[in-house]
């Protein structure tokens, strides 16, 4: 549907004691990731909230694929995969400064009203940006 790749390096900080980078911060990259392709087709995040919705997290699955260390290039390919319903379905490919894969993973976001916490199918603005965006 829709792709974007979001390139960055790692931070030291970001290591564990064996030196790699812990599995935790893979959730930050994808989050991150995500809200990069959202801003590349003019949809921050902050707009999303302004206009009173939120898009949790309701599944996640993670396959990691070799190690990551300190001051690698990452490269993570993402794409909206589909929207169906209230859900939202993102993949992500994580690539290292030598192309090769890292890591995988795939994500499901529900739409949710801001105010009542419920959920709602994506809203017609959000919409009419994707599918502008969408390739032909």
């Amino acid at each position: 549907m829709i792709q974007h790749d979001y390139t960055f390096r790692v931070k030291y900080s970001e290591t564990d004691k064996m030196g790699i980078v812990h599995h935790s911060n893979y959730v930050r990259y994808f989050e991150n990731a995500r809200w990069e392709l959202f801003r590349s087709i003019g949809l921050p995040y902050t707009t999303i909230e302004e206009e009173g919705y939120m898009f949790p997290v309701i599944s996640l699955h993670i396959n990691y694929i070799q190690k990551v260390v300190y001051d690698e290039k990452l490269t993570i390919h993402t794409t909206l995969e589909k929207i169906k319903g209230v859900r939202l379905f993102f993949s992500f490919m994580v690539y290292n400064q030598d192309e090769k894969i890292v890591c995988k993973s795939q994500l499901e976001l529900a739409c949710v009203n801001r105010e009542k916490w419920k959920p709602c199918s994506v809203p017609e603005f959000i919409m009419k940006i994707l599918q502008k965006t969408r390739p032909n």
